[in-house]
């Protein structure tokens, strides 16, 4: 009997064009969230003065909207891609983080607070409520559609949209999540010094090493933990990304936001290219 060799083609049919889940796309992931959130805060409230006092607070909105053309592009080329590419996964996925970062403060810091009055914990609060219940609304509508939300099971266009538009709503959950615990801890001090992020931080971090015991010791389904850690290495990055540009008087470093989001793009640009990556396997 002649058995039939795969082809190049059919290789290509059995991988996906996400990235296997591996220890190095969970380090790109947290950089890549940490990015997004200065060069989201260095757009809208560095450029478009979002944090001065004669701020209208729709610098977010304009923010929001300068990046979610590139995301829309970059989506459209990744389903059109043939095979997974690192360089464009990664950029969309900037890109949704950085659109992520100025929708979110628009919900938070413009409609919950300027437009419906309410007090900032409070806008933080709702804003990641709100937000999550569009993560799980859009989880549920992926399941029911196609049957698993998956990465094994990422492939075809449909799919593929599922998955950048629930990433994209994680993106911006997480935001305002890692902005209300910050919120959380007010005045609170670490080690002698007052660092809110910081203590928000460790939060998620604590949080993501739950997450990765469920994975060792339990039977949880590893969709649910995927897209679990997916949405905390959001807050977790956004946290340190505030932690490195916000004032010394608010607990951060004072950095420059352009110059910490170049050093960022620097340090995720050589972490590509150095980490070892993969097509996810399809099942």
């Amino acid at each position: 009997m002649i058995r039939s060799v795969p082809t190049s083609h059919d290789s290509l049919l059995s991988r996906s064009k996400v990235p296997a889940v591996t220890l190095g796309f969970w380090v790109i992931k947290i950089f890549s969230t940490t990015l997004g959130e200065t060069a989201g805060d260095s757009v809208s409230m560095s450029w478009l003065g979002e944090t001065t006092t004669t701020a209208t607070g729709w610098g977010y909105l304009i923010g929001t909207a300068i990046f979610f053309l590139p995301l829309l592009l970059l989506v459209l080329m990744q389903v059109r891609a043939r095979r997974f590419e690192p360089w464009l996964y990664w950029s969309t996925m900037i890109a949704s983080t950085t659109a992520g970062t100025t929708l979110a403060d628009f919900f938070t810091r413009t409609l919950f607070t300027k437009t419906v009055h309410l007090d900032q914990t409070m806008s933080y609060l709702l804003g990641s409520i709100a937000l999550f219940t569009c993560v799980l609304g859009m989880l549920i509508w992926w399941k029911r559609s196609l049957g698993s939300v998956s990465v094994e099971h990422v492939h075809g266009s449909r799919a593929e949209w599922f998955y950048w538009s629930t990433i994209t709503f994680s993106q911006t959950l997480g935001t305002a999540l890692g902005d209300f615990t910050a919120d959380s801890f007010g005045d609170s001090t670490f080690l002698g010094l007052e660092s809110a992020y910081v203590l928000g931080a460790l939060v998620f971090v604590s949080a993501l090493g739950v997450v990765a015991g469920l994975h060792r010791f339990s039977n949880t389904p590893r969709p649910v933990l995927f897209w679990a850690a997916f949405i905390l290495t959001r807050p977790l990055g956004a946290t340190v990304g505030d932690f490195l540009d916000k004032p010394i008087d608010q607990g951060g470093l004072d950095f420059s936001r352009p110059v910490a989001t170049a050093a960022l793009l620097v340090a995720m640009t050589t972490l590509i290219a150095l980490i070892p990556q993969r097509a996810a396997a399809r099942n």
